[in-house]
């Protein structure tokens, strides 16, 4: 699907194979969604699923500016976002695994809680920060030696966390665990793990990887408004699923969901490129994930589909 797409897009535009065009477009948009669909990926793997990831990006992006402009704590800003983040994801996690109540329920009740919160912070319209040498954490670039290449700092970001959830899920024992519980709990139960500390995990990594989404998006564009993150969820649910994990759980993992990311950066850039109506892209994009999760899905392994 992603190679057909780029070879329809490249034959259509001039400016789809542009360097520009991949670089400044394409990869940098798609680090967002990544991120993203990265914090979603782990609790899938596990057969649970947060719904709250744009509003973690609002609550994260909005905490950011005001730690900045208002209590002018510079670079210490970025930590204690990301922390927000995590607290976020920790709470949703307590709820979870301490009260019994489905992960689909409470994140989607903290979805609302979230969003509400950053506007009430915001008073409903955009706040912005001057910081020049902090926004260049996100919009400055790392010129290639000997060359007059440059990669978008936001790019490496993105390609560094994209590597470092890999290492987590096939090189640590949160990994295994999450897996595990995807496929079977009960045999983690058997195993002797802390069942619960291992559910709780994903939602708190979740919530990291969300708030540096908010930070770094955020210092990119200097500013974070009522609308920040939202129209993240459905995408980044979409690519997880493209990508090859399973919404029951136990299959696939964060190395796959980059794939879906790339489908959806890609179709949106080249609809763009193309001058395609918004409404029509919504149509399109639909209809694309719905006919690649048709093409990669193994019904061999589904015996019953709900």
């Amino acid at each position: 699907m992603l190679f057909g797409l780029m070879v329809i897009f490249s034959l259509t535009t001039d400016r789809f194979l542009s360097e520009g065009n991949l670089l400044d477009n394409v990869a940098k948009n798609a680090v967002t969604l990544l991120l993203v669909a990265l914090a979603g990926t782990f609790p899938i793997l596990q057969q649970s699923i947060d719904l709250s990831v744009e509003s973690v990006v609002l609550l994260t992006g909005v905490v950011t500016v005001i730690l900045i402009s208002e209590f002018q704590l510079g670079l210490l800003a970025i930590p204690l976002a990301i922390g927000a983040g995590m607290l976020a994801g920790l709470f949703n996690g307590l709820v979870f695994t301490k009260l019994k109540v489905p992960s689909f329920l409470v994140t989607l009740g903290t979805l609302s809680v979230m969003a509400g919160v950053g506007k009430i912070i915001t008073g409903g319209s955009t706040i912005t920060f001057r910081n020049e040498s902090i926004r260049a954490i996100s919009t400055g670039q790392v010129v290639i030696p000997f060359t007059d290449f440059g990669i978008p700092n936001l790019v490496i970001w993105g390609l560094l966390i994209y590597v470092g959830t890999i290492l987590l899920a096939f090189r640590t024992k949160f990994g295994r665990y999450c897996f595990a519980l995807g496929e079977n709990e009960r045999v983690v139960e058997l195993a002797g793990a802390k069942v619960d500390r291992y559910k709780i995990y994903p939602f708190v990594l979740s919530g990291l990887l969300c708030g540096v989404a908010g930070v770094l998006l955020t210092l990119r564009i200097s500013s974070a408004s009522p609308n920040i993150g939202s129209g993240l969820l459905l995408p980044s649910i979409a690519a997880i699923v493209m990508g090859g994990t399973a919404l029951t759980g136990g299959v696939g993992g964060p190395h796959r969901t980059i794939l879906g990311v790339l489908v959806i950066a890609v179709l949106n850039n080249g609809m763009n490129l193309l001058a395609v109506d918004s409404f029509v892209q919504e149509i399109i994009l639909g209809l694309v994930v719905v006919s690649a999760v048709a093409l990669s899905i193994d019904r061999d392994k589904i015996d019953v589909v709900k």
